[in-house]
């Protein structure tokens, strides 16, 4: 077993679904994964890549596989954490006894995981291009040269945010009202959630 990351502790001595990430570390460790707190998260990484994440939600825990999209899934268990989410897959847990009941699973996914890794393998996102920007951002963008170069030169995941932000809404009016809140983080190179 590998030498753990004191700053994991914190985490682990939290009262939430303190057993089940216990569980969860002592089988990635096992693995032989690095361990580091990320995103306020526990996270594993092979070789500095990272391979999966141990949230702790309201209603669940669960292990994150960041390339689960190219995880074969054999058992079926593995879900998107959102209806955009392109690369990572989750597996959610209620109970400790359900990790029990899965850990041959998921130390074979764990593996398949890591030899994603040791390929090389990429998750082919989806890029810009293929975004349907709404017609409220077009006439944004077309109506202001500094707007558009400013959208144009955030990272592709950025672009992605806003685009899914704004198609988001239902009404038209609601998506101008959000084009219109965003255009200073935009001109800022900034992303959604102002990072």
């Amino acid at each position: 077993m590998k030498t753990t990351n004191p700053k994991v502790e914190a985490l682990l001595n939290k009262t939430e679904w303190q057993e089940e990430r216990k569980k969860l570390r002592a089988m990635l460790l096992d693995c032989e994964l690095d361990e580091d707190v990320k995103w306020g998260k526990l996270c594993y990484s092979f070789q500095d890549s990272n391979v999966a994440v141990i949230f702790a939600m309201k209603a669940y825990c669960a292990l994150g596989f960041f390339k689960g999209s190219l995880l074969k899934d054999p058992e079926g268990i593995l879900v998107a954490p959102g209806e955009n989410s392109q690369a990572m897959r989750q597996v959610r847990f209620t109970q400790v006894q359900e990790i029990d009941a899965l850990t041959p699973t998921l130390k074979a996914y764990l593996h398949e995981a890591i030899d994603v890794e040791k390929a090389g393998l990429t998750v082919d996102f989806k890029e810009k291009h293929e975004l349907e920007y709404p017609e409220e951002f077009q006439v944004a963008l077309d109506g202001n040269a500094e707007l558009k170069a400013a959208f144009e030169a955030l990272t592709p995941g950025r672009q992605r945010g806003y685009i899914l932000h704004f198609s988001g809404a239902k009404q038209s009016s609601t998506r101008t009202s959000r084009i219109e809140k965003c255009v200073s983080s935009i001109l800022e190179g900034k992303g959604l959630n102002g990072r």
